[in-house]
């Protein structure tokens, strides 16, 4: 299952979070009345939600309503800022009982699971949505967040993201099969909530291998996110033309894959001496760090891909180029299902899956990488898939 891939409960916690999750608590005290029955540090339980709650989250079935486990160690807030959402499928089959009572049993299962094998405090995710179209609470004090608006619970979804990203799982498997209409609906319910909160938008959606080395959310369901963020930014009633022109994914140094194999490719087309590996090292975070002082940008402390880094490192290519750039594209692209083989050489293959990542976008299809292909490519959003 995908969840067993992931790093143990206590380790998802990284030093800056658990660094502001202490200055957190801080704020929770001082903000106003809103947040202050949430308690001032993560040692509260959670408090219990009834099936008579109504409003706009009463979509939402709730962890007392599921039957859920308490939590085998406090739940802990986020200090950082929620900046995204990011998506996955939870690699369970893809089951035709789409009744409330699966949807209860779904979400008991999957936090035995966190709880017995992977030995985490509580269900790794922050919602779970059923192939039937339902939304459970995962975490506890997921909802109970949401509802502030605040902060959000630090969960165990994403390491490096677990304490900036709002993560969803989404039942079934999704490598060639598309979840169906229901599950799609209620996600996109679920999202439009969610940004609204936390005041994101629909361009700040991402996959979880837009920051993991995983197959999930599948390649099929992936090839969906536009369509799915289309949807979301009708939800918020906003347009295209309010979303940046790309919005790339910001990777820093607690995350890895193959988009941080992407950029330690370019880095090395820029003359970095760095092995990639996916793997975000010292050497790369001193790549990036150099990279930002030689081009002018802020360097950053924690490494990060910031948009000026993204759109100073991608060069433009086309069919017949050849490097490391090269071999960077065919990575990701190799591993987010198309069919291209890492050889350095810009071949028929490599023009014909940017072709089909230019489509999927909206972008003309030349087959040749620009910036804002290269932002599709390495999992980011573009203005033109939005309209």
């Amino acid at each position: 299952m995908e969840f067993a891939t992931m790093t143990n409960d206590p380790s998802a916690l990284d030093r800056r979070t658990l660094f502001k999750a202490t200055l957190g608590a801080t704020t929770v005290a001082v903000v106003g009345t809103e947040l202050a029955g949430s308690g001032t540090a993560s040692a509260t339980p959670a408090m219990p939600r009834t099936a008579s709650a109504a409003g706009p989250f009463d979509f939402v079935v709730g962890c007392d309503q599921w039957g859920a486990r308490p939590p085998a160690s406090p739940i802990q807030l986020s200090g950082n800022a929620t900046n995204k959402i990011i998506v996955h499928h939870m690699e369970f089959p893809n089951s035709t009982d789409y009744s409330l009572d699966h949807a209860k049993q779904l979400a008991r299962d999957c936090q035995d699971l966190h709880m017995d094998t992977n030995g985490w405090a509580d269900t790794g995710q922050h919602f779970t949505v059923s192939r039937g179209g339902y939304v459970l609470e995962g975490r506890h004090r997921s909802l109970e967040t949401l509802e502030g608006g605040q902060q959000q619970v630090i969960a165990a979804h994403c390491p490096g993201e677990n304490g900036n990203a709002i993560g969803i799982e989404n039942e079934g498997t999704y490598f060639t099969e598309t979840p169906p209409q229901a599950l799609f609906d209620a996600l996109t319910t679920l999202c439009v909530t969610v940004c609204r909160q936390y005041r994101l938008h629909a361009y700040d959606l991402f996959g979880h291998w837009d920051f993991r080395d995983t197959d999930c959310p599948g390649a099929a369901f992936y090839r969906e996110f536009p369509q799915l963020r289309r949807a979301v930014q009708t939800g918020l009633g906003e347009s295209a033309a309010d979303a940046p022109e790309r919005r790339w994914p910001d990777i820093w140094r607690f995350v890895g894959g193959p988009v941080v194999q992407l950029g330690q490719y370019l880095l090395i087309a820029g003359g970095a001496k760095l092995t990639a590996s996916g793997t975000f090292d010292q050497k790369t975070i001193k790549a990036v760090q150099k990279w930002q002082s030689a081009h002018g940008i802020p360097v950053d402390p924690d490494a990060t891909f910031t948009a000026p880094t993204w759109e100073t490192l991608v060069p433009a290519l086309a069919p017949g180029a050849t490097g490391a750039a090269v071999t960077g594209a065919q990575t990701i692209l190799a591993h987010k299902g198309y069919p291209v083989t890492a050889t350095g050489t810009y071949d028929a293959n490599t023009q014909a899956a940017v072709t089909a990542i230019q489509q999927l976008h909206g972008l003309p299809g030349t087959g040749s990488l620009d910036v804002t292909t290269w932002c599709a490519v390495a999992g980011g959003t573009v203005r033109a898939a939005l309209s």
